[in-house]
């Protein structure tokens, strides 16, 4: 194997006039742009959209799948938080994975991570498009996905400030509507709403139907699989905090706050549906599961006014993405892992070439999903359709080796510490590692099965090139910084 050539400690922040291009990515992130991306970086689209079939299967049981979940992220995102606090960098994890576990590691991991991302641009398109086109139908679906694709996309060339302005107003509309919806929701549970017709139930819809598992305690892990890729966006703020002024402070005071975020926003508003409609309303699939409250509780246009909730969500989602997949695809040029042009940065701080590629190839995937839904298409989703779950496996092993390393080299970077390391570290392994294998019993056409056989083969791809580039002496860092 080739000899691994350092990796700098922070490829995020820098003035350095000697960085590969540019000026290197500039600090333009305010606290309150972080503060907004961390709480909008876990309510996703998938939280409005996909709730209802997860609820539709499991019954009220879905909230301990939602709570399994939800603490499976929470200790993932501290082990990332521990890392991230310690050496900020805009790679995150495919950068830490470098340094644990080889070069090998951190060039498919991040691969892999772009390679999520950049369909999730094609996904999140096709969905605002779909959108936009039932209020304004002169403009054609196409049509609009091409326009939400170009203004996000000048927006994130503009400067790293105006995605996090945009983000801002994007997450804050998806918190005030959570915030709202389990407000009235929960007034209404209770009979205390004014003008309401829902009968006063209050948590009676939990265990009158069935019982609280009217499918059984299986349906909580045919739940799970419904529900963990809603969580997917949570690491986010990880990479966008080195490009704020103290990158330490930022990882720590979000990572600390993962635990309340998913407590209101995911177990609290499902928990409104939950209490509001039975389990089996067949208006919960047919309108969804937060249509389907608000229309329960008597609030007019509760469709409309859901679409536009559901759209700012497609869109921060959209507007990340392109970030995220941006961001990955500089630390990657930065490592020598994807071209040198990928690592230039413009005079504003923009990492142009990471951005513009992102985004055609986004394109190019929008264009499949036109022409071949069902055939190409179908395939880039299932093939990444594990890749959340293999990020997090990547994230628990990177900070089993960096921990020792920290301990032994600089104790006083560890201001955010894994709890109960290393057992509850093994813990979220074995957790995730069962969730995978739980996943290939789901046989149902683009089910469980498919996404784990296909993103491992594709993983397995893009290792093998990892190894040889490897074996070729071809990975070798074009920077020689040396940790700190």
């Amino acid at each position: 194997m080739a000899t691994r050539a350092p990796v700098p400690a922070s490829d995020s922040v820098t003035a350095d006039p000697s960085a590969p291009g540019g000026s290197g990515l500039q600090a333009g992130l305010k606290n309150r742009h972080l503060s907004m991306i961390a709480i909008g970086g876990v309510i996703g689209a998938g939280l409005f959209v996909g709730s209802g079939s997860g609820i539709a299967a499991a019954g009220p049981g879905i909230l301990i799948s939602y709570l399994l979940v939800g603490a499976l992220v929470v200790l993932v995102m501290r082990m990332l938080g521990e890392m991230a606090a310690a050496n900020p960098t805009s790679g995150s994890f495919s950068a830490y994975a470098d340094r644990a576990l080889g070069r090998w590691a951190g060039f498919s991991i991040g691969w892999l991570y772009w390679f999520f991302w950049v369909v999730v641009l094609a996904v999140e398109a096709t969905a605002g498009a779909k959108i936009l086109a039932g209020w304004i139908p002169g403009v054609p679906q196409w049509g609009w996905a091409l326009i939400v694709m170009v203004v996000l996309t000048a927006t994130n060339l503009a400067s790293v400030s105006s995605y996090g302005e945009f983000e801002f107003w994007f997450a804050g509309i998806k918190v005030v509507a959570i915030a709202v919806f389990i407000l009235i929701g929960g007034l209404a549970i209770f009979g205390l709403l004014p003008g309401s017709d829902h009968p006063a139930s209050g948590f009676s819809n939990l265990t009158a139907h069935g019982g609280f598992l009217p499918n059984g305690p299986g349906a909580i892990l045919t739940g799970i699989l419904m529900v963990v890729f809603s969580f997917m966006g949570s690491e986010i703020v990880t990479l966008a905090a080195g490009e704020t002024a103290d990158p330490q402070a930022a990882v720590t005071k979000a990572t600390n706050s993962v635990i309340w975020r998913i407590a209101v926003f995911y177990l609290g508003s499902i928990l409104v549906v939950a209490s509001l409609l039975r389990w089996d309303d067949p208006a919960i699939l047919k309108d969804g599961s937060y249509v389907a409250a608000l229309n329960s509780i008597g609030i007019p246009h509760a469709g409309q006014i859901m679409n536009a909730i559901v759209l700012t969500s497609v869109l921060s989602c959209l507007n990340s993405g392109l970030y995220t997949a941006s961001r990955m695809a500089f630390s990657l040029g930065r490592r020598n892992d994807a071209p040198a042009a990928f690592a230039r940065t413009t005079g504003r701080g923009v990492p142009q070439s990471a951005i513009l590629a992102s985004v055609v190839f986004g394109f190019v995937a929008v264009v499949f999903n036109y022409l071949w839904p069902d055939t190409v298409f179908q395939f880039l989703l299932n093939s990444s359709g594990a890749i959340a779950l293999f990020v997090w496996l990547v994230i628990c092993f990177s900070q089993l080796r960096m921990r020792k390393t920290l301990q032994r080299e600089s104790p006083e970077k560890l201001v955010v510490r894994m709890w109960l390391y290393p057992y509850l570290t093994w813990v979220t392994i074995a957790v995730i590692i069962f969730v995978l294998g739980y996943m290939l019993t789901d046989t149902a056409e683009g089910g469980g099965r498919d996404q784990v056989v296909l993103s491992t083969l594709v993983a397995v791809g893009v290792v093998v090139v990892a190894l040889v580039r490897d074996r070729l002496g071809l990975n070798r860092s074009h920077d020689t910084a040396t940790p700190s």
